[in-house]
């Protein structure tokens, strides 16, 4: 009977072990098809220092930040971002899968939106 209830155990920890890898593979997909309707519809800036640039000057309404980002260059973003007052998004995937999902051929660790086009991008909070 102990053991029964072991076995039991052991396989609902693996279900929810299971479960949250799927629930963010979902939530992976529905930021790059935003992302990608923002490139096609509204307006986005490609790369560190160019993002920068646009919170300084108060264009970005949103900035992605990529997982492998150092921690440096991260924490930049994040600090002029709270300045500016702008929603910061740390994207799941690492700066290949961001330049990807951006539909370019090279990678990319920060994007910053200046308009979200068609996008609900701005107004979903995850």
């Amino acid at each position: 009977n102990g053991l029964d209830a072991e076995k039991e155990i052991s396989s609902t920890n693996h279900l929810s072990t299971m479960a949250p890898s799927k629930k963010s593979k979902k939530n992976v997909e529905s930021m790059n098809s935003r992302l990608k309707l923002v490139m096609k519809s509204g307006k986005a800036i490609l790369g560190y220092k160019s993002g920068l640039k646009g919170l300084r000057t108060g264009k970005s309404k949103m900035v992605l930040i990529a997982s492998n980002c150092p921690p440096l260059r991260k924490s930049e973003v994040e600090y002029l971002a709270m300045l500016a007052k702008v929603q910061v998004h740390h994207y799941s995937g690492d700066n290949t899968d961001l330049g990807t999902a951006c539909g370019k051929m090279f990678n990319c660790s920060v994007v910053s939106i200046i308009d979200g086009g068609d996008s609900d991008i701005l107004v979903s909070k995850e």
